[in-house]
């Protein structure tokens, strides 16, 4: 069933987890994230990546997911991730996304901060909330690519930033980096301790991909309230297709091919859940 972005946010500061956000880009990873969030019994943010939105069939994919959600027994919102393109922003909400992401994060400060206004001010009408994000999370959102950090959040920009905005979460860069890391990850605790105590806002960590479930939890712990993943549920997808190509094309079977992806896509988002919530497998 499709429920509000604050209502997940809400609800995961109450409980000292965090919600999971986890890219689509069909509706056969739709349907793993939703089956995951059915089974776990918690509510998911399905992420539509800004290529996937912006290209042909873009506003189909987003509306598509978004009835996927809307029909399942899972609380799911819909949010188009990482697009500093108001048009996109505005298409993104007219179609009823929940959320979306205005990053701004390679502008200068005063400006990521004209857009992440806009942006807000566009959503509040929509009843919709928004993601921003301070430092630079470096990595391809749609390309694994072996990725060093980039720039940290500044803990006092991010204060101000919160304070003349009000956005309802502020991605953090604190040694995350999108797609693959290059080098055993390692996340400055410190800086996003400094974060947490001065922000009134929930924080989020994109790049979960490759953390360790030690990581995620302390992320937690910490004061992260959305973890998003990506790259790790396209590795399960892809491998599953591989894996099942051969038998699918044996009397052409696409929907066994397609109960594949979904699956594969379903075990690691339960993964990432589990996580999230300090279970221990």
């Amino acid at each position: 069933m499709l429920v509000t972005f604050q209502s997940l946010l809400e609800e995961n500061a109450g409980a000292g987890t965090a919600l999971g956000g986890f890219t689509c880009y069909d509706l056969e990873a739709a349907r793993g994230a939703l089956a995951a969030g059915a089974r776990r019994a918690v509510g998911v943010v399905l992420l539509i990546s800004k290529e996937a939105f912006a290209a042909e069939g873009g506003d189909q994919l987003l509306a598509a997911v978004r009835a996927a959600a809307e029909r399942s027994p899972a609380r799911a919102c819909v949010q188009l991730d990482h697009v500093s393109d108001m048009g996109l922003i505005a298409g993104a909400l007219e179609l009823g996304a929940g959320a979306v992401m205005a990053d701004g994060s390679q502008l200068p400060f005063d400006e990521n901060l004209a857009l992440v206004q806009e942006a807000k001010a566009l959503a509040d009408s929509k009843g919709a909330a928004v993601e921003a994000e301070l430092g630079h999370i470096e990595g391809g959102e749609d390309v694994a690519e072996e990725t060093r950090p980039g720039d940290y959040t500044d803990p006092e920009e991010a204060a101000r930033f919160v304070a003349a905005v009000g956005v309802d979460l502020l991605a953090v860069s604190v040694g995350n980096v999108h797609g693959a890391y290059a080098g055993e990850p390692r996340l400055a605790w410190d800086r996003l301790a400094e974060i947490e105590r001065r922000v009134d806002v929930p924080l989020s960590l994109h790049g979960a991909s490759g953390l360790a479930v030690a990581d995620l939890r302390q992320a937690v712990g910490g004061g992260i309230r959305k973890v998003n993943a990506n790259t790790e549920l396209r590795d399960a997808y892809l491998s599953a297709t591989r894996e099942r190509l051969a038998e699918s094309l044996d009397g052409l079977r696409v929907n066994r091919l397609h109960d594949a992806q979904a699956a594969a896509v379903q075990a690691v988002v339960e993964g990432k859940l589990d996580a999230l919530a300090g279970v221990t497998a």
